[in-house]
């Protein structure tokens, strides 16, 4: 039987107490910066920091009293592994979650110490979910997929009653895609509750699988990305199905416009996103006219990101929105050539931040060195007129840059 909005009603009623009712809130800053009026589903402040809590949570209070004796078994590398583990703890269910080896230690860490037993096999996502359901055969035990069920789909279900219950007016909803398990549950949630809303998905270009299968087009997807939540090889079966029954739209974002929505989280509403809880405000950066005008639910899906990943992305951004600029200056090899550099930018208002002074690799010269500095400035222009001065100094400026999006953050901050 399909995914209906009784199915989430009756989890709802099951969660109730057993995960936190997230704040929604409107952001006047985000309406200003894209031309949506934008509220945000904060479900980076669950216990475990995701949303996948709902999903997995209502999964488990399925479970027969002898399933729940057998135990259960989970195959992740992220967010699903801790939601598991967590609730499973809490109903006294033993759980193990099948990680690869190469997921990062903290998130073994955090799994372990909500009391499952963690097994790191294979060296990828597949190797491990092969092993994962090998293991639930041999064992007898519950595997707990982490989108491609019915139980699963209708606990992420509840975010949407949640939002429509403060905001039952809204026009969008832009909802992060990996395996589908969210957005098909908001599916169905805004089909029966409110049929004029639209769900649009969102995925990073790199890892397209639902745009290409609502196209009909083979699946195709891989690479580096700092959305992993959404870094899936394919859509689940279900999910696919009440997608594609409920004509809903996927969108694709490029991977430096996440960098940006994760910035854009923490410095306009103070909150901490990992990149594919930011994949909905990158979908309204991205595509503006799709959401111009309209009332839109963001939902930020997670916040479990490597605090290194994040200072990078944060970084990253500045230097994007020119906030930081990075300059490799000839020199003459002699004394005072550095002092120089360093006047002329102190006399301009910069701020070095790191320098390095290197004889031998880059410079054209024996008699010549390179001096690569790392300096904050106010903005943009601010930057140019640095570099504009050392030139009129006479010292050779090479300007290094990030990676680009879409347009600048100055340009579409109010």
């Amino acid at each position: 039987m399909p995914v209906t909005i009784d199915d989430i009603h009756a989890a709802a009623e099951r969660l109730a107490g057993r995960i936190s009712r997230t704040p929604f809130l409107r952001s006047e800053t985000l309406s200003q910066i894209t031309g949506a009026e934008v509220w945000v589903k904060l479900e980076n402040l669950q216990f475990t920091a995701s949303f996948k809590e709902r999903g997995a949570a209502n999964r488990l209070l399925h479970l027969t009293p002898e399933e729940r004796q057998a135990g259960v078994i989970a195959m992740s590398a992220g967010n699903h592994a801790q939601a598991v583990a967590y609730h499973a703890k809490r109903l006294g269910i033993a759980a193990t979650i099948v990680m690869p080896r190469f997921t990062p230690f903290v998130k073994v860490k955090r799994t372990r110490y909500h009391g499952a037993t963690v097994i790191l096999e294979g060296d990828s996502l597949a190797e491990a979910a092969a092993f994962a359901h090998d293991l639930a055969k041999r064992d007898g035990l519950v595997f707990v997929h982490p989108y491609d069920d019915d139980a699963v789909i209708a606990g992420q279900g509840t975010v949407v009653l949640e939002m429509l219950a403060e905001v039952p007016d809204l026009d969008a909803l832009a909802i992060p895609v990996g395996g589908g398990g969210l957005a098909a549950g908001a599916a169905v949630a805004a089909r029966a509750l409110r049929p004029g809303l639209e769900v649009v998905g969102v995925e990073v270009e790199t890892y397209p699988a639902a745009a290409q299968r609502l196209a009909g087009q083979p699946v195709k997807v891989g690479g580096p990305t700092v959305a992993e939540g959404i870094a899936v090889r394919d859509v689940g079966d279900r999910p696919m199905d009440i997608l594609k029954q409920n004509g809903c739209d996927v969108v694709l974002v490029p991977e430096a416009v996440i960098e940006r929505a994760i910035a854009m989280l923490i410095e306009v509403e103070k909150t901490v996103a990992e990149g594919a809880g930011a994949a909905g405000l990158a979908a309204l950066l991205f595509h503006p006219e799709r959401f111009r005008g309209k009332r839109v639910g963001l939902i930020v899906s997670g916040g479990n990101i490597d605090t290194r990943t994040l200072a990078n992305v944060l970084m990253r951004g500045f230097a994007r929105d020119g906030r930081l600029i990075n300059l490799d200056i000839d020199v003459a090899d002699q004394p005072g050539a550095l002092a120089q550099v360093a006047r002329i930018v102190a006399e301009c208002g910069g701020n070095i931040i790191d320098v390095q002074h290197q004889r031998l690799f880059g410079a054209f010269s024996v008699k010549s060195a390179e001096v690569a500095l790392l300096i904050e400035v106010e903005d943009e222009g601010h930057g140019d007129r640095i570099t504009e001065a050392l030139r009129g100094a006479g010292l050779p400026v090479r300007k290094a840059v990030v990676a680009e999006a879409a347009q600048p953050l100055s340009s579409v901050r109010p």
